[in-house]
């Protein structure tokens, strides 16, 4: 059959066009791999870098172990400024992230740093505020805790591991403001640097009550060191804090959900981003993380890439609107 000549020329021309390409890039292939705990060990954003690091490796995601840098200060602070100052282009880095990093952005609290710096890769659960204390302490729910601070505000201190006006704060003046405190004001919290530290100044008798993330507390609940008096969830979690009453089921209907996930660089690679977004997804999907979801009180949030960012923009507006209401910023 004859070709006619427009037809060889277009056919010419596509062969010729294609002998000229370059060979298409290779997607990203990690090496020595990091993720950045904003905080000192102990904490919820140490566990999210450890236990997603841990189910990396044992999955096969990555290439041998996640380093894991603790980097505490300013309430995660310290950790966005070095990312976003002097590692801003590089594709092995992750870092934890939650509601308390979305709590400071929108509180102005990270100098010179905003939400669209960095790229939001994904979240692995939702983790529900508690407020607890040590083992021999007379208060044994949530009401008692309340009703000891109307009585002496001064009496009572509440130690959490996010800064002041940060999240941990916030879950308290939440649970305060449905008890019917009305000067949140009053409320005597005290800021460390992450819950592991918050908990120990709580068992070394130095505060009275722990506020913080359902896995934080973990081990401390294990051991029986401390004694959950509610969980800030909508209902009783399952697993093994099935046993521990929610806020709401004591009369005081105060929700603290914290989102944890993870956020690399601003200038992080297009097939970084992409790789790491789905590896996480991987995480999530798993059988393993679903195993570590059950054991440590986390709550199902499946949100990647896009998605998971406009999440993120939402809980900034939503965290700025409550702190105007209760006076927290201006």
């Amino acid at each position: 059959m004859l070709v006619s000549t427009p037809v060889r020329r277009l056919a010419t021309a596509a062969v010729l066009a294609l002998s000229g390409l370059a060979a298409p890039a290779l997607a990203f292939e990690p090496t020595a791999t990091e993720c950045i705990a904003p905080a000192n060990p102990g904490g919820g954003w140490d566990f999210t870098c450890r236990q997603v690091g841990k189910t990396l490796q044992d999955l096969g995601l990555i290439p041998g172990t996640m380093q894991v840098s603790n980097l505490a200060g300013g309430g995660g602070g310290v950790a966005f400024a070095e990312v976003v100052n002097k590692r801003n282009d590089e594709n092995n880095l992750i870092v934890a992230a939650s509601t308390a990093t979305a709590t400071r952005l929108a509180q102005g609290a990270y100098p010179g740093n905003t939400r669209d710096q960095v790229r939001w890769l994904g979240s692995v659960g939702a983790d529900y505020g508690i407020i607890a204390v040590a083992k021999d302490s007379e208060v044994n729910t949530l009401p008692e805790l309340m009703e000891k601070i109307k009585t002496d505000p001064r009496s009572v201190s509440i130690a959490g591991g996010s800064a002041v006006g940060g999240w941990d704060h916030l879950k308290v003046l939440i649970a305060a403001d449905k008890a019917g405190i009305e000067d949140l004001r009053t409320i005597k919290y005290v800021a460390f640097d992450g819950g592991g530290e918050a908990v120990t100044q709580l068992l070394a008798g130095s505060v009275q009550a722990f506020t913080g993330d359902a896995s934080e507390a973990k081990g401390f609940v294990d051991s029986g060191d401390i004694k959950v008096i509610a969980v800030l969830a909508p209902e009783r979690l399952e697993g093994d804090f099935a046993s521990f009453p929610t806020a709401r089921e004591q009369g005081i209907d105060a929700i603290g959900a914290n989102w944890r996930g993870f956020y690399g660089p601003g200038g992080m690679s297009d097939d970084a981003y992409g790789f790491w977004v789905e590896q996480i997804g991987k995480v999530y999907d798993s059988a393993e993380w679903k195993q570590v979801m059950a054991q440590n009180g986390l709550a199902p949030l499946d949100l990647r890439g896009a998605e998971f960012e406009a999440f993120v923009a939402d809980s900034i507006a939503s965290i700025e609107q409550l702190s105007r209401e209760i006076g927290l910023i201006k």
